[in-house]
């Protein structure tokens, strides 16, 4: 899965680049302004390369404000931030024309990939993969034929079937979308699986709603993600780990437990995301299906007071099995308190082994707790935050989240 991000009150990233000055594009009609023009009226340039991550920090987008801009249809924060609608299964740009939903029903997104990612298809009507609306035939073909294999993988063989040329159709998407057309279609078909997560088991039963003409399609976009359908589990044939969608400043998580414990918690735009579920299944038996446990509901509690900064540590209980060698580095890092930081290399030494740095960096990585084991909290060898597959800057929130507890503590 590919580098995508999400957050909830505070929009964060997206891969449109704007320019530094806000250029405007002309025509003989009207004057189009461009989003960072609007952008650069409220928030003064603070730098080169500014991102849209950083200037909806600047502007302090909170949830109410994108609501707000989305029933407005401000078209000024085209590309700052996409609308994800519950009732259609689309997502939009600020400025789309369809009529607006109720507050309760929208999600916010920084970008088109997370938007895919949490199961929402592009809206026919505002095109938010191409605003205007300027895709050539060979295009819509492509994403035609993503939307219709969602249960399964594309091939360059695939495309060339229908007359597309894969490096083509990739150079197309990487500069136009920001992602390539293995990586879209990789986010539609792991967010249409993820979700039924999101929703339980009531969106097995919504599938059309999801994009979809059947419910078998959906049930087999979440059995090709996690191994066995929903009904497999139902009989009873094998242990049920449950699996449930947590929100956070952060964007959503994906969490997996069984009774014995959490096998799984990753940012669902974490790189790499389909290899650490695959992981999962191999060495934790067991099929996935929709819902929650006691485990999961001490899990969303605990984490939502985490973010709250009412607690910096979790008392649950883990099943993460690895080798001998990443279970060592696991249990260090679980040693590691709320607002302090190792290197790599200080790991190494603590295991008695200074010259495994690259081995510790790999355990590190293969972590599928995050937040429970703290992997956020080793940095490189300078202090510089390096290495977090969820996201350096979510590695950056989360350091200084830590640190303002911890100095908050040190008052009281």
């Amino acid at each position: 899965m590919d580098r995508m991000m999400t957050a909830a009150t505070d929009v964060a990233n997206g891969h449109q680049k704007f320019e530094e000055n806000g250029t405007v594009t002309r025509s003989a009609k009207k004057k189009t302004v461009r989003p960072a023009e609007a952008i650069a009226k409220a928030s003064p340039p603070r730098g080169k390369n500014r991102s849209p991550r950083r200037i909806a920090a600047e502007l302090s987008l909170s949830t109410a404000k994108m609501y707000q801009a989305l029933i407005t249809r401000d078209a000024s924060l085209d590309g700052v931030f996409f609308a994800g609608i519950r009732t259609t299964g689309v997502f939009c740009r600020p400025g789309c024309g369809a009529k607006k939903p109720r507050r309760e029903n929208c999600e916010f997104f920084p970008s088109a990939g997370e938007a895919l990612r949490a199961g929402f298809r592009p809206c026919r009507r505002c095109q938010p993969l191409d605003p205007s609306n300027s895709q050539p035939p060979w295009i819509r073909a492509a994403l035609q034929l993503a939307d219709r294999t969602l249960d399964r993988r594309l091939t360059a063989g695939d495309l060339r079937a229908c007359n597309l040329e894969p490096s083509r159709v990739a150079r197309y998407f990487k500069r136009h979308f920001g992602m390539t057309f293995a990586a879209y279609h990789r986010a539609r078909r792991v967010g249409s699986a993820l979700a039924s997560v999101r929703g339980g088991q009531t969106v097995l039963r919504g599938a059309m709603r999801h994009g979809f003409e059947s419910e078998a399609g959906l049930r087999a976009a979440f059995s090709r993600l996690f191994g066995a359908p929903p009904s497999v589990a139902a009989r009873g044939a094998v242990d049920v780990l449950h699996a449930r969608w947590l929100s956070t400043q952060l964007g959503p998580l994906l969490a997996i437990a069984g009774e014995s414990g959490v096998c799984l918690l990753e940012f669902v735009d974490r790189r790499g995301l389909e290899s650490q579920i695959n992981t999962l299944r191999r060495r934790v038996p067991g099929v996935v299906t929709p819902g929650s446990n006691a485990v999961l509901d001490q899990l969303a509690e605990q984490i939502s007071e985490y973010f709250a900064g009412r607690r910096m540590s979790f008392d649950i209980p883990i099943v993460a099995p690895g080798t001998p060698f990443q279970q060592a580095v696991w249990d260090r890092l679980r040693e590691i308190p709320p607002g302090q930081t190792l290197s790599y290399a200080d790991v190494a030494a603590a295991l008695g082994q200074p010259t495994a740095v690259r081995a510790v960096a790999r355990a590190n990585g293969m972590n599928r707790v995050a937040l429970l084991i703290p992997c956020h909290r080793v940095v490189g060898s300078d202090g510089s935050p390096v290495g977090y597959a969820g996201g350096i800057w979510r590695k950056e929130w989360l350091l200084r989240h830590e640190r303002g507890w911890r100095k908050a503590a040190a008052l009281n």
